[in-house]
């Protein structure tokens, strides 16, 4: 029973997760569109810090306990596609962290990167939730 309650508790974290990686660089689309509008980028900035918080609060159980499932419960163990699945799990996390440091540029005025950039870097975490949910579910190695 146990082993059921981690893994929807990880699900749910998860998933929580990635709501905010997808909506996160939506709003950097945003604050780069409105750097001259002191208005609606002040606004943008404290949305964009709020969820990068909850994001960061979400992350971590999320991460405990697909840890807790591994380490317990063998998971994977030994097994090639839970390497591969925590490699791009390392990925979201550099990604959650090169949110973070986007948005502090932001925060200090000095983004350089235009509207468009981040249309295309919005589009990163899709593919690498599609890896891991393929890794897991297939298991082809």
């Amino acid at each position: 029973m146990l082993y059921l309650w981690l893994k929807v508790l990880h699900l749910i974290f998860v998933i929580s997760w990635f709501a905010g990686l997808f909506y996160l660089p939506r709003i950097f689309v945003n604050l780069a569109q409105n750097q001259h509008n002191p208005v609606v980028y002040d606004y943008l900035l404290g949305m964009s810090k709020r969820l990068l918080r909850f994001m960061t609060i979400i992350a971590v159980p999320a991460i405990i306990f697909g840890l807790w499932l591994m380490i317990q419960f063998k998971i994977g163990s030994g097994m090639g596609w839970l390497h591969a699945k925590l490699l791009f799990v390392a990925f979201i996390v550099l990604f959650h962290y090169s949110c973070f440091r986007i948005h502090r540029q932001f925060e200090q005025k000095q983004n350089t990167k235009s509207h468009i950039f981040f249309r295309w870097y919005n589009e990163i975490p899709l593919p690498l939730l599609l890896a891991v949910v393929a890794l897991v579910m297939i298991k082809p190695f």
